[in-house]
């Protein structure tokens, strides 16, 4: 019987690729000269890898100063605008367009709505430019529909959200806010969490190795990261401050990817998303095996196949299309008679 064409998306997830679908790297900066020099750098490693591999997070939070929250919004709002030519160079159409995102204020801020009206307001006709909007401090799913609302209000209907849970009582709302539509990937704010426990949890958690051994640390990041899993949404895990310590970073995104079940890691310095990209990459003999399992199954119409000796089914299956989807997001290289498929 000859092989039919159905593509690995549409027999085994039912169409929607999520779990792996964002880079794996989220790097965050929040002055004006470190944006450009962000954004100058995810040009050139997308002419690299041949795809944007990591996302840049322009933060107007912590980044604007008091009292200049609108001048720093307005600032963002042009960067992201022109991001796509950063560096005087036009991407390319087969290369992937600059992913640019904003962290805004928490809706319980003065600046929220000003934010929005700044960043994605209706007037914008040339577009704002970004692929997502992080809210912060998110205590409930209910703060998710008052940005929904605010950005209904100037004309932005469709932009994926991604959450920022840095409370205990957040904790607990996990499962409700990753499972609202917009939702796009929940992060998990280690500073705030550990501070929000009065001193019960002390300082040394918030750096390393204490926030992966201490419980309450260790137990919040694995119900994020559940919940997530559970309503097929991406969970992101918190800063390493260490930046300049190499080894650390990199033993921390180890962990988190292997051991803690998140899919992507926020990065605060540019010496630390090559690190964070090598870590969250599969094996390279894990990849191999991928793509055996894969041309295999397709070549059979993904019936049981059976791969050096060993029995394959659509549950394996699915284990190995998510290796080569990872595998593809930071840039490995794929058997190229499955490269196509990442062209869908």
């Amino acid at each position: 019987m000859s092989a039919l064409f159905v593509h690995p998306r549409e027999v085994l997830l039912g169409g929607i690729d999520a779990v792996g679908a964002l880079p794996v790297c989220d790097h965050y900066c929040g002055e004006q000269a470190k944006m450009l020099k962000s954004l100058a750098l995810q040009s050139e490693m997308t002419q690299e890898f041949a795809r944007c591999v990591f996302d840049v997070t322009l933060d107007c939070e912590d980044g604007a100063p008091v009292g200049g929250e609108r001048d720093h919004a307005q600032m963002v709002a042009e960067l992201a605008r022109t991001a796509h030519s950063v560096g005087g160079t036009l991407q390319t159409q087969a290369l992937a367009r600059a992913r640019v995102a904003v962290r805004i204020h928490p809706v319980d801020h003065p600046a929220f709505y000003q934010d929005v009206e700044l960043l994605f307001g209706s007037d914008r006709h040339e577009g704002h430019g970004f692929c997502h909007v992080m809210l912060p401090k998110v205590e409930r799913v209910e703060d998710v529909e008052v940005l929904c609302k605010a950005l209904a209000q100037v004309g932005e209907h469709s932009i994926p959200i991604h959450c920022l849970i840095e409370s205990p009582a957040a904790v607990y709302q996990a499962l409700p806010i990753a499972a609202h539509a917009r939702v796009e990937s929940l992060s998990f704010g280690l500073m705030d969490y550990v501070s929000s426990h009065g001193g019960a949890i002390g300082q040394s958690a918030m750096g390393y190795p204490g926030q992966f051994t201490h419980p309450l640390v260790v137990r919040a990041k694995l119900e994020i990261a559940s919940a997530c899993h559970a309503k097929g949404k991406v969970p992101s895990h918190c800063v390493v401050t260490e930046y300049r310590d190499i080894q650390r970073l990199t033993h921390a995104a180890k962990t988190a990817a292997s051991d803690l079940g998140y899919t992507r890691m926020w990065s605060i310095h540019p010496s630390q998303i090559r690190p964070i990209l090598a870590a969250f990459s599969p094996d390279e003999s894990e990849v191999d095996l991928a793509a055996q399992v894969i041309q295999a199954a397709m070549n059979a119409n993904w019936g049981p196949v059976s791969v050096n000796q060993v029995l394959h089914d659509r549950a394996s299956f699915r284990y190995f299309w998510s290796v080569l989807q990872r595998a593809h997001g930071v840039g490995q290289t794929i058997e190229p008679s499955l490269m196509a498929l990442f062209a869908h």
